[in-house]
């Protein structure tokens, strides 16, 4: 159950971190409202995952899930640029999620 609360506190992440980005500086209410919701409830589900999953795994993972979701959103939502350069970053991220998945198991 722990990686499903951390998989879904990575989700909650990419929603947090697009409303956020859509809430103009906190100047628009509902993306404002949205960001405070999801943030919260994303801290929460990472606080139940690391009841049983290490701190290094937990964080990395959030975070890792968070990113490379916020990084396919700017592409195909908000149309920022995918250049070589960014698609090597992403990939190192997701490399280093295997990694860690891996070593976690062993």
């Amino acid at each position: 159950m722990a990686w499903f609360y951390l998989v879904a506190a990575g989700l909650l992440e990419i929603v947090w971190a697009y409303s956020m980005k859509q809430s103009a500086g906190f100047s628009r209410l509902t993306p404002s409202i949205i960001t405070l919701v999801t943030m919260t409830a994303s801290f929460g589900l990472l606080a139940l995952a690391m009841r049983s999953l290490p701190l290094g795994t937990s964080y990395m993972v959030w975070t890792g899930i968070g990113a490379i979701g916020a990084f396919l959103v700017g592409i195909f939502v908000l149309g920022e640029l995918i250049t070589p350069m960014r698609t090597a970053a992403a990939l190192l991220i997701v490399s280093g999620l295997v990694l860690m998945q891996l070593s976690s198991n062993g």
